[in-house]
């Protein structure tokens, strides 16, 4: 009997630090032996919450593939026995790579199932304020007003960019590297591109609190999509689960989101979704 063929699975945003979400990552499971799990940030907030969880999915897929959200990323300021910044992002690599996890410094792998070959591009980008509420001009004038309006994103206050001066900073450096390794990548395979953020400012439009959006991504990637020959986008972040095209590209919001908002939905979540 022929093999059955590898199916690109992908999830974001499990935070099994909440209790009742701890159960939905037992339902994310293969359908066969060969079958990959993208996964796009916000696994938890500790590094020993996102190791527990990833250990458990790579256990049952044959390749796990992680990009951090803001949440891995968070150190609390009366913590001093925890890595910050970089720093902090570079242990959640090592923490992976024990695990067998593969993560965006590492080399890209190609997915080969039907519909493939393509390049999985595991991406960790940031944001940097880029889009901002409208009638504003600055990310100081971005700020300013979503302070007004008490929309603040928590990384304000736990997301240390350290040795970068700013987010912003960090953002660029991470978006001029990444941007580097993609332009390397065979140029014969279409690629799928995994962020914890949208590409794209568009899905970003749908957001009760638009002010939000300055937190969610930068204009820098705004063609990546095509400049980068994919044939799917990966993200999450929003929680906003569903698939919208833009240019021909399926984008593919994949996250579960906190335990208010999957059980405020109509069905129960059905996980992991299927990209190719």
């Amino acid at each position: 009997m022929a093999a059955r063929p590898s199916v690109l699975f992908a999830v974001s945003d499990l935070h099994v630090s909440h209790r009742d979400n701890r159960p939905v990552l037992d339902t994310i499971r293969p359908e066969g032996p060969e079958d990959w799990l993208l996964v796009a940030g916000d696994v938890a907030e500790t590094i020993e919450d996102v190791e527990w969880a990833l250990r458990q999915l790579r256990d049952r897929f044959a390749q796990v593939v992680w990009v951090p959200g803001n949440h891995e990323l968070w150190s609390p300021r009366d913590r001093a026995d925890v890595p910050r910044g970089e720093d902090r992002y570079l242990a959640l690599v090592e923490m992976c790579r024990s695990l067998g996890v593969l993560t965006p410094e590492d080399d890209y792998p190609v997915w080969r199932g039907a519909g493939g070959p393509v390049t999985v591009a595991p991406l960790f980008l940031l944001y940097d304020y880029t889009w901002r509420p409208e009638g504003t001009s600055t990310p100081e004038e971005a700020l300013a007003y979503a302070h007004k309006t008490g929309v603040v994103c928590s990384d304000e206050f736990l997301l240390d960019p350290s040795p970068y001066l700013s987010r912003q900073a960090w953002c660029a450096a991470r978006v001029a590297s990444t941007a580097a390794r993609l332009a390397a990548c065979d140029p014969d395979l279409s690629t799928v591109l995994v962020n914890h953020y949208p590409l794209v400012r568009e899905p970003t439009r749908i957001l009760h609190y638009p002010e939000f959006a300055q937190w969610c991504g930068t204009e820098h990637t705004a063609d990546w999509h095509r400049r980068f020959r994919a044939a799917a986008v990966v993200y999450g972040h929003l929680h906003i689960p569903r698939v919208t095209v833009h240019d021909g590209v399926r984008f593919h919001e994949v996250s579960l989101g906190y335990p208010r908002e999957w059980r405020a939905r109509p069905a129960p979540p059905v996980l992991p979704h299927r990209i190719l």
